[in-house]
């Protein structure tokens, strides 16, 4: 194994370990058991990360990413607005039947939970999650509407409403609070391509 491999190995060893200890223990996640539960040392991570807080945020873009890539995935290029938005929220929904949809909420919960506890992390998790919501604004942009091109501002508000609705919607199913069908998603998601939530271009 070359020296790049076996970095990339515990980078990856030291992540999966980060995500069991988070979700189980939010806040309280100690930096040794994550280096213990990954068979490393917490060297590594100062190693890899430079800091618990730096493990942490390379751990909402490793856990995002794959998300994201499914959503681009699930939207081709050519789609009109509408259909695309109606695209994005029944993929959202199919995400709540995934048999770790509780887990994978469970270890989001933990993450808003040590955000808001930790005034240094707080930013930095947010400029995480605005990167990757940076990526649905690109998914929409363009794409046309009543005859238009949707602009990036006008992308970047739909996309800010568009993640909290179908955040909140998800957590209801996954939770057991709204039996809400994909047709029920795609409604709601759609409603919000209005003039009010686009505003001006």
């Amino acid at each position: 194994m070359t020296r790049a491999e076996a970095k990339q190995r515990n980078r990856r060893a030291l992540l999966d370990a980060a995500r069991l200890i988070v979700a189980r223990d939010g806040h309280r996640a100690k930096l040794e058991e994550i280096a213990e539960q990954s068979g490393l040392t917490t060297g590594a991570v100062y190693s890899l990360f430079g800091s618990k807080n730096g493990l942490l945020i390379a751990l909402v873009t490793d856990y995002l990413t794959p998300h994201y890539d499914g959503i681009e995935q699930a939207v081709p290029a050519g789609m009109g607005l509408i259909e695309a938005v109606e695209v994005f929220a029944r993929h959202y929904r199919r995400l709540c039947d995934d048999p770790d949809a509780l887990r994978h909420l469970s270890f989001e919960i933990s993450l808003q939970d040590l955000a808001l506890r930790d005034p240094e992390l707080a930013p930095k998790l947010a400029a995480s999650v605005r990167a990757h919501e940076e990526r649905l604004t690109a998914l929409l942009s363009g794409r046309l509407h009543n005859g238009a091109a949707v602009t990036p501002r006008q992308a970047q508000r739909l996309s800010t409403a568009l993640r909290a609705l179908l955040a909140g919607l998800s957590q209801g199913v996954i939770l057991g609070l709204a039996a809400a069908p994909g047709d029920y998603f795609a409604a709601a998601a759609r409603a919000l391509v209005s003039p009010d939530v686009l505003g001006p271009p």
